[in-house]
């Protein structure tokens, strides 16, 4: 599945897509404004069945076994479950501070939702939870289903354009909303979570809802000029 982008716009998504880390800055709106302008947009979300996440028992474990290692992703190939080479990259001030391969990181995680500043040495990563910025089940239903198997594991262990590390208690409650029930609850961060969003979305050539674009219209009016 090929998706055409102008040079301009498949720029900003390799530099939007690139992590940075657990306390984003905002990029300039002319930056994001091209995003929201070529993403397309569909009137809803349909209800499309088939939809588990789970891969236990006689699942269908639609999405591939959780945080797997071995998709072709971003990342992928190191040796190390997905959930631990997004820890390592968004854990600061003594994430490298590891007893061997694929240790959990020790430092200080900036929650890029909320602001909030949680010291991993001492919590330990159990209340740190992986985002899928672009949930997978709003995936699915926006044109996933209709994907192989090995794309839709790709999209799932995606560190470079779909994945952030988050507090526990700030990722329950987004949960899978899109952005027409969900914003970062920091309205300062509304702009990095709505070019994050964007970025999911074109690289993987999936469309957003006309709610969702209006919330994310609106999140982009908060980037700096």
């Amino acid at each position: 599945m090929l998706f055409v982008l102008t040079a301009g716009v498949l720029a900003l998504v390799v530099v939007l897509g690139q992590p940075r880390g657990s306390a984003p800055g905002s990029p300039a709106r002319d930056r994001v404004v091209p995003l929201l302008d070529a993403v397309s947009v569909v009137p809803e979300r349909p209800a499309v069945p088939g939809y588990e996440r789970d891969c236990s028992g006689d699942s269908a474990c639609v999405f591939g076994p959780a945080w797997s290692d071995m998709t072709g992703a971003p990342g992928g190939g190191n040796g190390c479950p997905t959930r631990q080479d997004v820890l390592a990259r968004d854990i600061h001030a003594g994430a490298g501070a590891t007893t061997g391969a694929c240790a959990a990181p020790s430092g200080v995680l900036v929650d890029p939702y909320t602001g909030h500043t949680v010291d991993v040495g001492r919590s330990g990563v159990r209340g740190i939870h992986v985002d899928h910025v672009f949930p997978l089940s709003a995936a699915w239903d926006l044109g996933a289903w209709g994907w192989t198997a090995r794309r839709r594991a790709e999209f799932a262990n995606d560190i470079d354009h779909n994945l952030l590390a988050v507090t526990g208690g700030v990722n329950t409650r987004k949960s899978d909303s899109t952005p027409a029930d969900w914003l970062p609850p920091d309205p300062a961060r509304h702009c990095f979570y709505a070019a994050r969003y964007l970025t999911a979305a074109i690289a993987y050539g999936l469309p957003v809802t006309d709610a969702d674009h209006d919330a994310l219209s609106r999140a982009v009016s908060r980037c700096p000029e």
